[in-house]
């Protein structure tokens, strides 16, 4: 995220944060609480989450070490949008807005540097609403698994693993279908041989 600061530009981004870890299902901030942080993760992962009206939770993206969270805390907006739940044990560094407009005013180029994150999360949705486009769902449930372990797997023997869990409800917003279809559909990767399911992970085997 940072990484073409000079020295004295990181010892300010460090002096002006501070640090926190939170545990496998600990809550970052919750959706509709003042967006009074932002917040940069050093190391885990968490995914962003909305509650809908009907009480359920929808998974809108899912984030990793050298991401940033709380983006709204730029904008006009005065609460999250969203949830950040913690899918593995975190840590995290935290801004206030005038602490990060000082920063930026004294040294543009961390602004510079948020402007590209946000920009490499554009490009990210492009890429799900591309995997989207595809007409047969198992391509487009195959596509988002991909994508998914590419950013946040790691590489095994077998093939490429996900280690946190993934919902049927949560890939079904991911594919834009339904849950029920989504359960047929990975049945049918699991018995093609594209998708294994082990030991609570899914992974997609290298001669698929």
């Amino acid at each position: 995220m940072f990484e073409r600061l000079n020295r004295g530009e990181v010892e300010a981004l460090l002096a002006a944060a501070w640090r926190a870890r939170y545990q496998t299902g600990e809550e970052i901030f919750h959706q509709d609480t003042p967006a009074d942080a932002m917040f940069l993760v050093k190391a885990g992962r968490l995914k962003l989450t909305k509650a809908t009206e009907d009480g359920r939770e929808l998974i809108l993206d899912i984030r990793k070490a050298g991401d940033v969270i709380g983006e709204a805390m730029l904008s006009e907006e005065s609460e999250y949008p969203v949830s950040a739940l913690c899918v593995e044990d975190t840590l995290v560094c935290g801004f206030t807005r005038t602490r990060f407009e000082r920063l930026v005013e004294q040294f543009p180029a961390i602004g510079y540097q948020v402007i590209r994150n946000l920009s490499s999360r554009v490009t990210w949705l492009v890429s799900r609403v591309d995997s989207m486009s595809e007409s047969r769902l198992e391509d487009r449930l195959y596509r988002v698994l991909v994508t998914v372990a590419r950013e946040h797997g790691h590489e095994t023997e077998a093939g490429l693993a996900i280690q946190f869990p993934l919902t049927h409800e949560e890939l079904a917003f991911l594919t834009g279908s339904h849950r029920v279809t989504v359960t047929r559909t990975m049945k049918t990767l699991r018995e093609s041989g594209r998708v294994v399911q082990e030991k609570g992970r899914l992974v997609l085997p290298k001669s698929a």
